[in-house]
């Protein structure tokens, strides 16, 4: 699991659970979140499909002032907080909010709000584009765009040597951040997962 569906939860239990699980990682924890395209799932939840980005970019900014602020008075369209605030707090203040995302209006929200983001193109032309319109954005809205992580992902097919090139691509591609990947590589147990990621964790450590 990479993110988070924002727009279907509340934004203050998010922000608390978040602040939890930064505590038990002391200060590693980073925070996917995306939109989400499946209507029926935010009809069954009783959220509203057609103001999901103007709601998720409102609860990214209540997040941080929860993550930061002892007391938070917020009133906003989606959410509001009556002079009320998280303890504990958590390490990181803010928790960095990674988003996820593959059109041109979510990498221009990437851009603009994101502390990192999870292309879903890999390595090439399409993400040479996305990157381009991440870092206008971000410049528009005077953020450094090299400020911001970007993860890439790659999968495990029982070859160390190609993990390794696969992940050079993504290096070389700017990414400050990497997953591996196991499903659909005829692992049979969590044994076998765990095995193959110290695999793949020597086939990717410097020097190797």
């Amino acid at each position: 699991t990479g993110i988070i569906i924002l727009p279907q939860r509340q934004t203050a239990l998010v922000a608390k659970q978040a602040a939890e699980v930064d505590l038990l990682a002391e200060g590693r924890f980073r925070l996917g979140v995306g939109l989400g395209w499946n209507r029926v799932e935010y009809d069954a939840l009783g959220q509203d499909f057609t103001t999901r980005g103007r709601r998720l970019e409102e609860q990214v900014r209540l997040l941080r002032r929860l993550w930061t602020e002892p007391s938070v008075t917020f009133a906003g369209r989606f959410d509001e907080v009556p002079g009320a605030g998280l303890a504990p707090l958590p390490v990181q203040r803010p928790i960095p909010v990674w988003f996820g995302g593959q059109s041109e209006r979510a990498y221009q929200r990437i851009g603009r709000l994101a502390s990192g983001w999870f292309p879903q193109v890999a390595p090439g032309p399409d993400l040479d584009r996305a990157r381009d319109v991440v870092a206008a954005a971000a410049a528009e809205a005077g953020r450094d765009p090299a400020g911001l992580g970007m993860e890439g992902r790659v999968s495990w097919q029982g070859d160390p040597a190609k993990l390794a090139r696969q992940a050079r691509r993504w290096q070389d591609a700017g990414a400050t951040h990497l997953s591996v990947n196991t499903m659909g590589a005829g692992l049979a147990s969590l044994d076998d997962h765990l095995a193959a990621l110290a695999e793949a964790a020597g086939a990717l450590r410097p020097g190797t």
